[in-house]
């Protein structure tokens, strides 16, 4: 019994975080409407030499605070960064936050689901101002976690905040029609995702994903 009540608040709290994701998703996708540069595949391709050189840069941030190294950061050690980030956040917060962000369920945060976490963080929180604390380097790094949603809106062609497989095919062929990803490729990559096999693709999800493309390899 509490096994399963225990399951089914992470459900609830998993939920509650993917609603809120989705509300500010949203919020993005009314303020950069008719905007994004990104028009094809290839035009997101082209931008994953960016986002590797950028994201790569957390992995000494990821270290300082893995106090043990064990190349996972624990419930306790996220707090502390939390608190050096001046984020003084309800411990139920940051255990819910916690949870969110261990997507294999191995009960530590690796590197990869290390920058989905700063993503949510940037997303979910006051804007990070700029001085000689962590803060700065997660300030600067703002613009590549927004435009990483912008790589999600173009796949959430129908705005609905979930990806599906079908309109996943038919985005990738409707904007590069002379160069179709074959079905086989595409499956897989929507499968790669889709971490619950439910069908559909979050944010959280697709943010793990996307990780995983650019090449962020957690032994790096």
């Amino acid at each position: 019994m509490g096994a399963t009540m225990c399951c089914i608040t992470k459900s609830s709290e998993r939920k509650s975080l993917d609603g809120k994701l989705g509300k500010k998703i949203a919020e993005i996708r009314r303020n950069k409407f008719g905007q994004s540069r990104l028009k094809t595949v290839d035009s997101i391709v082209m931008l994953f030499p960016m986002f590797h050189e950028r994201l790569k840069t957390l992995r000494g941030m990821f270290e300082q605070f893995d106090e043990d190294s064990n190349g996972s950061i624990e419930p306790n050690e996220l707090k502390g960064f939390l608190d050096h980030l001046e984020l003084h956040l309800p411990e139920q917060e940051i255990e819910n936050l916690f949870h969110y962000c261990d997507i294999d369920g191995s009960k530590g945060i690796q590197f990869n689901e290390f920058i989905v976490l700063l993503c949510l963080i940037h997303l979910l929180t006051e804007p990070l101002s700029y001085d000689t604390s962590p803060k700065a380097e997660l300030a600067k790094l703002g613009e590549v976690f927004n435009t990483i949603v912008e790589v999600f809106l173009f796949f959430d062609k129908n705005g609905d905040g979930k990806l599906n497989q079908k309109d996943m095919i038919r985005t990738l062929n409707e904007t590069n029609p002379r160069e179709r990803s074959p079905a086989r490729i595409t499956k897989d990559r929507f499968r790669e995702m889709d971490w619950d096999k439910n069908g559909q693709v979050t944010f959280r999800e697709f943010l793990f994903g996307f990780i995983n493309w650019v090449g962020i390899d957690v032994d790096e």
